[in-house]
Protein backbone atom coordinates (compact mmCIF):
# COMPACT_ATOMS: atom_id res chain seq x y z
CA UNK A 1 0.00 0.00 0.00
CA UNK A 2 0.96 3.40 -1.03
CA UNK A 3 2.37 6.09 2.00
CA UNK A 4 0.51 9.61 1.22
CA UNK A 5 2.40 12.47 2.53
CA UNK A 6 1.15 12.96 5.53
CA UNK A 7 1.57 8.51 6.57
CA UNK A 8 4.81 8.60 5.48
CA UNK A 9 5.96 11.98 7.74
CA UNK A 10 4.25 10.13 10.93
CA UNK A 11 6.39 7.13 10.03
CA UNK A 12 9.88 8.95 9.74
CA UNK A 13 8.82 11.05 12.71
CA UNK A 14 8.26 8.10 14.27
CA UNK A 15 11.51 6.45 13.52
CA UNK A 16 13.54 9.57 14.30
CA UNK A 17 11.93 8.92 17.99
CA UNK A 18 12.21 5.48 18.42
CA UNK A 19 15.64 5.44 16.92
CA UNK A 20 16.92 7.96 19.44
CA UNK A 21 15.24 5.86 22.37
CA UNK A 22 17.13 3.10 20.89
CA UNK A 23 20.48 4.11 20.85
CA UNK A 24 19.90 5.49 24.72
CA UNK A 25 18.37 2.20 25.75
CA UNK A 26 21.13 -0.10 24.07
CA UNK A 27 24.32 2.60 25.17
CA UNK A 28 23.33 3.67 28.71
CA UNK A 29 23.21 7.47 29.83
CA UNK A 30 24.77 9.95 27.50
CA UNK A 31 28.77 10.23 27.65
CA UNK A 32 30.46 13.39 27.18
CA UNK A 33 33.46 14.53 26.06
CA UNK A 34 35.56 17.78 27.63
CA UNK A 35 35.96 21.07 25.94
CA UNK A 36 39.48 19.67 24.27
CA UNK A 37 37.29 16.27 22.79
CA UNK A 38 39.65 14.39 24.91
CA UNK A 39 38.20 12.74 27.66
CA UNK A 40 35.82 10.54 29.46
CA UNK A 41 37.09 11.30 33.14
CA UNK A 42 33.72 12.31 34.27
CA UNK A 43 31.54 9.82 32.45
CA UNK A 44 31.01 6.31 31.62
CA UNK A 45 30.68 6.26 28.25
CA UNK A 46 32.88 7.16 24.80
CA UNK A 47 30.26 9.73 22.92
CA UNK A 48 30.86 9.49 18.86
CA UNK A 49 28.50 11.21 16.35
CA UNK A 50 26.49 10.11 13.16
CA UNK A 51 24.52 12.26 10.77
CA UNK A 52 22.33 10.15 8.78
CA UNK A 53 19.04 10.21 6.62
CA UNK A 54 16.05 9.97 9.37
CA UNK A 55 14.15 11.93 6.84
CA UNK A 56 14.18 13.13 3.15
CA UNK A 57 14.48 11.35 0.21
CA UNK A 58 17.17 8.57 1.48
CA UNK A 59 15.34 7.61 4.85
CA UNK A 60 14.78 3.78 3.71
CA UNK A 61 18.64 3.68 3.80
CA UNK A 62 18.28 5.75 7.57
CA UNK A 63 15.55 3.42 8.83
CA UNK A 64 18.02 0.69 8.04
CA UNK A 65 21.21 2.16 9.11
CA UNK A 66 19.80 2.53 12.49
CA UNK A 67 18.85 -0.67 13.18
CA UNK A 68 21.97 -1.89 12.22
CA UNK A 69 23.15 0.53 14.40
CA UNK A 70 21.00 -0.71 17.59
CA UNK A 71 22.73 -3.91 16.96
CA UNK A 72 26.11 -2.88 16.68
CA UNK A 73 25.97 -0.95 19.71
CA UNK A 74 24.29 -3.85 21.55
CA UNK A 75 27.32 -6.19 20.52
CA UNK A 76 29.87 -4.06 21.31
CA UNK A 77 28.70 -2.75 25.07
CA UNK A 78 27.99 -6.54 25.58
CA UNK A 79 31.60 -6.70 25.85
CA UNK A 80 32.83 -3.10 26.41
CA UNK A 81 35.32 -0.70 25.48
CA UNK A 82 38.34 -0.09 27.74
CA UNK A 83 35.83 -1.13 30.38
CA UNK A 84 33.23 1.75 29.11
CA UNK A 85 30.17 1.62 27.15
CA UNK A 86 30.00 3.13 23.39
CA UNK A 87 27.02 6.01 22.94
CA UNK A 88 26.30 7.46 19.11
CA UNK A 89 24.32 10.90 19.15
CA UNK A 90 22.74 10.75 15.75
CA UNK A 91 21.33 13.93 14.00
CA UNK A 92 19.17 13.83 10.77
CA UNK A 93 20.46 15.11 7.58
CA UNK A 94 17.12 15.68 6.01
CA UNK A 95 19.01 13.44 2.64
CA UNK A 96 20.17 17.33 2.16
CA UNK A 97 23.59 18.76 1.92
CA UNK A 98 22.73 22.05 4.24
CA UNK A 99 20.91 20.30 6.74
CA UNK A 100 23.39 17.59 7.09
CA UNK A 101 26.20 20.08 7.55
CA UNK A 102 24.26 21.90 10.43
CA UNK A 103 24.23 18.36 12.18
CA UNK A 104 27.64 17.72 11.50
CA UNK A 105 27.98 20.96 13.07
CA UNK A 106 26.24 20.33 16.44
CA UNK A 107 28.26 17.39 16.67
CA UNK A 108 31.90 18.90 15.84
CA UNK A 109 31.63 22.04 17.60
CA UNK A 110 29.32 21.53 20.25
CA UNK A 111 29.02 17.78 21.30
CA UNK A 112 32.85 17.50 20.68
CA UNK A 113 32.76 13.91 19.06
CA UNK A 114 35.95 12.62 17.80
CA UNK A 115 34.53 10.45 15.61
CA UNK A 116 31.74 11.10 12.91
CA UNK A 117 29.95 8.70 10.55
CA UNK A 118 28.75 10.38 8.17
CA UNK A 119 26.61 10.37 5.97
CA UNK A 120 24.40 8.65 3.59
CA UNK A 121 24.01 10.92 0.15
CA UNK A 122 27.32 11.60 -1.01
CA UNK A 123 26.99 15.35 -1.92
CA UNK A 124 25.70 15.63 2.24
CA UNK A 125 28.92 13.39 2.71
CA UNK A 126 31.19 15.78 0.91
CA UNK A 127 29.65 18.70 2.38
CA UNK A 128 30.24 17.72 5.83
CA UNK A 129 33.92 17.22 4.99
CA UNK A 130 34.77 20.20 3.22
CA UNK A 131 32.27 22.38 5.65
CA UNK A 132 33.62 20.36 9.11
CA UNK A 133 35.69 18.18 9.44
CA UNK A 134 38.34 18.92 6.78
CA UNK A 135 41.27 21.15 8.54
CA UNK A 136 40.63 19.44 11.99
CA UNK A 137 41.32 16.05 13.86
CA UNK A 138 38.19 14.23 13.52
CA UNK A 139 37.77 11.36 11.62
CA UNK A 140 35.03 11.24 9.11
CA UNK A 141 33.88 7.24 8.20
CA UNK A 142 30.79 7.62 5.60
CA UNK A 143 28.01 4.73 5.91
CA UNK A 144 26.42 4.33 2.26
CA UNK A 145 28.32 7.14 0.21
CA UNK A 146 29.24 5.87 -3.43
CA UNK A 147 29.85 9.15 -5.36
CA UNK A 148 33.25 9.14 -6.93
CA UNK A 149 34.39 12.15 -5.75
CA UNK A 150 34.98 10.73 -2.07
CA UNK A 151 38.24 9.14 -3.42
CA UNK A 152 39.65 12.38 -4.26
CA UNK A 153 39.83 13.17 0.03
CA UNK A 154 41.34 10.42 1.29
CA UNK A 155 40.71 12.02 4.89
CA UNK A 156 37.33 11.03 3.84
CA UNK A 157 36.53 7.76 4.71
CA UNK A 158 33.72 5.24 3.38
CA UNK A 159 32.43 2.09 4.01
CA UNK A 160 30.36 1.04 1.29
CA UNK A 161 32.35 0.59 -1.91
CA UNK A 162 33.16 4.02 -5.17
CA UNK A 163 30.43 4.07 -7.25
CA UNK A 164 32.18 3.43 -10.58
CA UNK A 165 31.99 -0.09 -9.75
CA UNK A 166 28.38 0.32 -10.57
CA UNK A 167 28.73 2.40 -12.97
CA UNK A 168 31.51 0.09 -14.98
CA UNK A 169 29.26 -3.17 -14.24
CA UNK A 170 25.75 -0.98 -15.67
CA UNK A 171 27.75 -0.41 -18.87
CA UNK A 172 28.94 -3.98 -19.19
CA UNK A 173 25.18 -5.20 -18.28
CA UNK A 174 23.80 -2.92 -20.95
CA UNK A 175 26.21 -3.72 -23.39
CA UNK A 176 25.64 -8.05 -23.24
CA UNK A 177 21.86 -7.35 -22.96
CA UNK A 178 22.49 -6.49 -26.67
CA UNK A 179 21.53 -2.62 -26.50
CA UNK A 180 23.77 0.15 -28.10
CA UNK A 181 22.01 2.95 -27.56
CA UNK A 182 20.81 3.77 -23.79
CA UNK A 183 18.90 7.10 -22.82
CA UNK A 184 20.19 8.35 -19.39
CA UNK A 185 19.46 11.08 -16.62
CA UNK A 186 20.73 11.70 -13.17
CA UNK A 187 20.13 13.56 -9.77
CA UNK A 188 21.89 16.94 -10.16
CA UNK A 189 24.39 16.59 -7.62
CA UNK A 190 27.59 15.04 -6.82
CA UNK A 191 26.52 11.43 -6.76
CA UNK A 192 24.36 11.50 -10.11
CA UNK A 193 27.22 13.42 -11.89
CA UNK A 194 30.03 11.20 -11.02
CA UNK A 195 28.60 7.98 -11.79
CA UNK A 196 26.99 9.28 -15.08
CA UNK A 197 30.24 10.32 -16.00
CA UNK A 198 31.79 7.01 -15.22
CA UNK A 199 29.29 5.29 -16.74
CA UNK A 200 30.16 7.83 -20.03
CA UNK A 201 33.28 6.38 -19.96
CA UNK A 202 32.88 2.98 -19.63
CA UNK A 203 29.92 2.08 -22.00
CA UNK A 204 30.58 1.14 -25.83
CA UNK A 205 27.68 2.31 -26.88
CA UNK A 206 25.87 5.18 -27.95
CA UNK A 207 24.42 7.51 -25.31
CA UNK A 208 21.95 9.33 -27.57
CA UNK A 209 19.80 11.11 -25.03
CA UNK A 210 21.58 12.58 -21.64
CA UNK A 211 19.83 15.21 -18.70
CA UNK A 212 19.93 16.01 -15.02
CA UNK A 213 17.21 16.13 -13.20
CA UNK A 214 16.34 17.93 -9.40
CA UNK A 215 15.20 16.74 -7.06
CA UNK A 216 12.16 16.32 -5.18
CA UNK A 217 10.10 16.65 -8.31
CA UNK A 218 6.35 16.69 -8.62
CA UNK A 219 6.75 15.39 -11.78
CA UNK A 220 9.06 14.21 -14.46
CA UNK A 221 6.52 14.16 -17.42
CA UNK A 222 8.72 16.03 -20.05
CA UNK A 223 11.71 14.45 -18.58
CA UNK A 224 10.51 10.65 -19.83
CA UNK A 225 8.69 12.28 -22.70
CA UNK A 226 11.84 13.21 -24.08
CA UNK A 227 13.65 10.29 -23.40
CA UNK A 228 10.47 8.25 -24.96
CA UNK A 229 11.33 10.88 -27.73
CA UNK A 230 15.24 9.47 -27.95
CA UNK A 231 14.06 6.24 -29.36
CA UNK A 232 16.63 4.27 -27.34
CA UNK A 233 15.21 0.74 -25.92
CA UNK A 234 17.18 1.09 -22.83
CA UNK A 235 16.76 3.78 -19.82
CA UNK A 236 19.33 4.53 -17.47
CA UNK A 237 18.23 6.11 -14.52
CA UNK A 238 20.84 7.68 -11.95
CA UNK A 239 18.57 8.60 -8.80
CA UNK A 240 17.11 8.72 -5.65
CA UNK A 241 13.87 6.52 -4.40
CA UNK A 242 10.78 9.34 -3.92
CA UNK A 243 12.11 10.94 -7.49
CA UNK A 244 12.54 7.16 -9.44
CA UNK A 245 9.07 6.20 -8.26
CA UNK A 246 7.59 9.38 -9.47
CA UNK A 247 9.68 9.02 -13.24
CA UNK A 248 8.13 5.09 -13.41
CA UNK A 249 4.44 6.14 -12.90
CA UNK A 250 5.32 9.29 -15.41
CA UNK A 251 6.05 6.38 -17.29
CA UNK A 252 3.32 3.87 -16.59
CA UNK A 253 0.55 6.88 -16.75
CA UNK A 254 1.54 7.89 -20.55
CA UNK A 255 2.40 4.09 -21.86
CA UNK A 256 5.87 4.31 -22.79
CA UNK A 257 8.08 1.23 -22.19
CA UNK A 258 11.33 1.08 -22.14
CA UNK A 259 14.20 -1.66 -20.29
CA UNK A 260 15.01 0.26 -17.37
CA UNK A 261 18.80 0.04 -15.55
CA UNK A 262 19.95 1.70 -12.31
CA UNK A 263 22.28 2.64 -9.73
CA UNK A 264 21.91 1.43 -5.70
CA UNK A 265 20.15 4.40 -5.01
CA UNK A 266 17.05 3.48 -7.06
CA UNK A 267 15.97 0.57 -4.93
CA UNK A 268 13.93 0.50 -1.87
CA UNK A 269 10.35 -0.38 0.05
CA UNK A 270 9.69 3.62 -1.33
CA UNK A 271 9.47 2.85 -5.14
CA UNK A 272 7.79 -0.33 -4.50
CA UNK A 273 5.32 1.17 -2.10
CA UNK A 274 4.52 4.17 -4.70
CA UNK A 275 4.62 2.63 -8.55
CA UNK A 276 2.08 0.40 -10.27
CA UNK A 277 1.85 -3.36 -9.92
CA UNK A 278 4.33 -4.37 -13.05
CA UNK A 279 5.63 -1.09 -13.69
CA UNK A 280 9.13 -2.04 -12.78
CA UNK A 281 9.43 -6.00 -14.46
CA UNK A 282 12.38 -6.48 -15.91
CA UNK A 283 14.63 -3.62 -14.51
CA UNK A 284 17.95 -4.45 -13.63
CA UNK A 285 20.09 -2.63 -10.56
CA UNK A 286 23.53 -2.88 -9.66
CA UNK A 287 24.50 -2.33 -5.73
CA UNK A 288 27.75 -3.15 -3.57
CA UNK A 289 26.71 -6.98 -2.22
CA UNK A 290 27.91 -8.04 1.19
CA UNK A 291 29.03 -12.03 1.61
CA UNK A 292 25.85 -14.06 2.23
CA UNK A 293 27.61 -16.95 2.64
CA UNK A 294 29.90 -15.54 5.48
CA UNK A 295 29.53 -16.71 8.95
CA UNK A 296 29.65 -13.70 10.70
CA UNK A 297 27.04 -12.06 7.75
CA UNK A 298 24.93 -14.95 8.41
CA UNK A 299 24.63 -14.27 12.24
CA UNK A 300 23.99 -10.65 11.80
CA UNK A 301 21.34 -11.27 8.80
CA UNK A 302 19.83 -13.75 11.92
CA UNK A 303 19.89 -11.02 14.27
CA UNK A 304 18.69 -8.32 12.75
CA UNK A 305 15.86 -10.75 10.89
CA UNK A 306 14.95 -11.75 14.68
CA UNK A 307 14.73 -8.35 16.14
CA UNK A 308 13.05 -6.49 12.93
CA UNK A 309 10.95 -9.06 11.16
CA UNK A 310 13.04 -8.01 7.49
CA UNK A 311 16.19 -9.26 6.01
CA UNK A 312 18.92 -6.44 6.29
CA UNK A 313 20.65 -4.75 3.46
CA UNK A 314 24.14 -4.35 2.15
CA UNK A 315 23.85 -1.00 3.65
CA UNK A 316 22.78 -1.84 6.91
CA UNK A 317 25.92 -3.84 7.15
CA UNK A 318 27.90 -0.91 6.20
CA UNK A 319 26.35 1.13 8.85
CA UNK A 320 27.32 -1.74 11.37
CA UNK A 321 30.63 -1.87 10.33
CA UNK A 322 30.92 1.86 10.57
CA UNK A 323 29.86 1.47 14.68
CA UNK A 324 32.10 -1.35 14.90
CA UNK A 325 35.50 -0.28 13.00
CA UNK A 326 34.80 3.11 15.34
CA UNK A 327 34.51 0.94 19.01
CA UNK A 328 37.85 -0.96 17.76
CA UNK A 329 39.46 2.11 17.19
CA UNK A 330 38.42 3.70 20.43
CA UNK A 331 39.97 0.80 21.83
CA UNK A 332 43.44 0.51 19.99
CA UNK A 333 43.89 4.14 20.57
CA UNK A 334 46.11 6.31 23.12
CA UNK A 335 43.36 8.35 23.94
CA UNK A 336 39.99 9.38 22.88
CA UNK A 337 41.11 12.23 20.28
CA UNK A 338 40.22 12.75 16.51
CA UNK A 339 44.19 12.69 16.56
CA UNK A 340 44.95 9.14 17.85
CA UNK A 341 41.85 7.31 16.39
CA UNK A 342 42.88 8.30 13.33
CA UNK A 343 46.14 7.10 13.87
CA UNK A 344 44.45 3.35 13.91
CA UNK A 345 41.27 3.50 12.54
CA UNK A 346 42.86 2.13 9.19
CA UNK A 347 44.91 -0.44 10.60
CA UNK A 348 41.84 -2.37 12.40
CA UNK A 349 41.05 -3.57 8.89
CA UNK A 350 43.72 -4.35 7.19
CA UNK A 351 45.53 -7.59 6.17
CA UNK A 352 48.37 -7.18 8.41
CA UNK A 353 46.65 -8.65 11.46
CA UNK A 354 45.36 -11.38 12.29
CA UNK A 355 41.66 -11.80 10.99
CA UNK A 356 38.20 -11.41 13.62
CA UNK A 357 35.33 -11.45 12.48
CA UNK A 358 33.65 -9.65 15.46
CA UNK A 359 33.77 -7.13 17.78
CA UNK A 360 34.67 -9.46 20.60
CA UNK A 361 37.10 -11.34 18.97
CA UNK A 362 39.09 -7.87 17.81
CA UNK A 363 38.61 -6.60 21.74
CA UNK A 364 40.01 -10.03 22.96
CA UNK A 365 43.45 -8.83 21.07
CA UNK A 366 43.58 -5.27 21.83
CA UNK A 367 42.49 -6.14 25.74
CA UNK A 368 45.19 -8.73 25.71
CA UNK A 369 47.67 -6.02 24.55
CA UNK A 370 47.91 -6.14 20.97
CA UNK A 371 47.71 -3.26 18.80
CA UNK A 372 45.39 -2.04 15.65
CA UNK A 373 48.22 -3.53 13.58
CA UNK A 374 47.59 -7.08 15.15
CA UNK A 375 43.83 -7.14 14.02
CA UNK A 376 42.24 -7.35 10.65
CA UNK A 377 38.68 -7.06 11.39
CA UNK A 378 36.51 -8.87 8.54
CA UNK A 379 32.98 -6.54 8.67
CA UNK A 380 30.07 -8.36 7.84
CA UNK A 381 29.90 -6.17 4.85
CA UNK A 382 33.06 -8.23 4.16
CA UNK A 383 36.70 -7.67 3.89
CA UNK A 384 37.21 -3.55 4.73
CA UNK A 385 41.01 -2.42 4.01
CA UNK A 386 40.43 1.01 3.33
CA UNK A 387 43.39 2.11 0.58
CA UNK A 388 44.87 5.21 0.71
CA UNK A 389 41.83 7.77 -0.40
CA UNK A 390 39.97 6.20 2.05
CA UNK A 391 37.98 3.68 -0.07
CA UNK A 392 36.63 -0.33 1.09
CA UNK A 393 37.27 -3.20 -0.79
CA UNK A 394 33.85 -4.60 -2.85
CA UNK A 395 31.81 -6.71 -4.52
CA UNK A 396 28.20 -6.26 -6.40
CA UNK A 397 25.18 -7.65 -6.85
CA UNK A 398 23.11 -7.50 -9.90
CA UNK A 399 19.25 -7.05 -8.95
CA UNK A 400 16.42 -7.59 -11.28
CA UNK A 401 12.87 -6.74 -10.73
CA UNK A 402 10.33 -9.67 -10.63
CA UNK A 403 6.64 -9.78 -10.04
CA UNK A 404 7.16 -6.08 -8.52
CA UNK A 405 10.08 -6.82 -5.74
CA UNK A 406 13.30 -7.22 -6.24
CA UNK A 407 15.77 -10.77 -6.61
CA UNK A 408 19.21 -11.18 -6.80
CA UNK A 409 20.73 -12.61 -10.10
CA UNK A 410 24.53 -12.52 -10.42
CA UNK A 411 27.37 -11.44 -8.30
CA UNK A 412 30.29 -9.67 -9.49
CA UNK A 413 33.64 -9.00 -7.94
CA UNK A 414 34.32 -5.26 -8.04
Amino acid sequence: MSDDGTSLQNRRDVLTYGSALGVAALAGCVGTTDEEGDGNEDSDTYTIGMVDSLTGSLADFGERNQRAVDLALEHVNDVGVKGQDLDITVEDSESEAQPGVSAAQKLVNQNNVPFLIGAVGSGVSMSIYESVIQGTDVVQLSQNSTGLGLTDQPGLLRMSPSGRTQSVALADIISEDGYDEVAVTYINDEFGESLYEAFEEAYDGDVVYESSHDGEGASYTSLVSEMDSSGAEAWLCITYQQEFATMVTNMYENGYEAQLYGADSNRGDTVIENTPEGSMDGMKLVEPAAPQDQDNYQEFATAFEEEYDEAPTAWSAFAYDCVITAALSIQAADEFTGEALGEVVRDVTRPDGEEVFSYEDGHAILDDGGSASDIDYQGVSGPIDFDENGDPRGSLVVMEVQDHDYESIEFRES
